[in-house]
């Protein structure tokens, strides 16, 4: 069996203010924008130079979805960006105003620093440490 998680669903508050935060400010890619029915998109984003795993943009239709906004995951980091370079992105992000709650720190798993999007939810921001296999 082969299996692997394509899309993580982001309840957001509008669709294109959330779309022109993930695309401006952190320079994610718009993969699709397909209307579906009545005000309803499918909107997914990635970041730049990603072919895995997907954003989808759901905007939030009902209270306890809305009350979902900006905590997703009760309070503790949400969503972990793989980097390559944290301290580049780090730096642009800061010119792109985006709010850092612990700037970059290293740790044994990597580089980190914890940024939250435009609804509050909670982001890592790491630079991975190769780990060594023993054979």
């Amino acid at each position: 069996m082969k299996q692997r998680i394509a899309h993580v669903a982001l309840i957001v508050k509008d669709y294109d203010e959330a779309v022109d935060f993930y695309t401006k400010k952190l320079e994610f890619t718009l993969v699709e924008d397909t209307p579906i029915e009545d005000e309803k998109r499918w909107v997914t984003i990635a970041p730049p130079g990603s072919n895995g795993c997907c954003l989808v943009l759901a905007k939030a239709s009902n209270k306890e979805q809305e009350s979902s906004i900006g905590n997703q995951a009760g309070g503790r980091v949400f969503l972990f960006l793989f980097t390559d370079n944290v301290n580049r992105d780090y730096h642009k992000m800061i010119e792109h105003k985006i709010t850092f709650v612990r700037p970059p720190s290293d740790y044994a798993h990597g580089r980190v620093a914890v940024f939250k999007d435009l609804y509050g939810n909670l982001w890592d921001l790491i630079q991975p440490t190769e780990i060594k296999k023993s054979t």
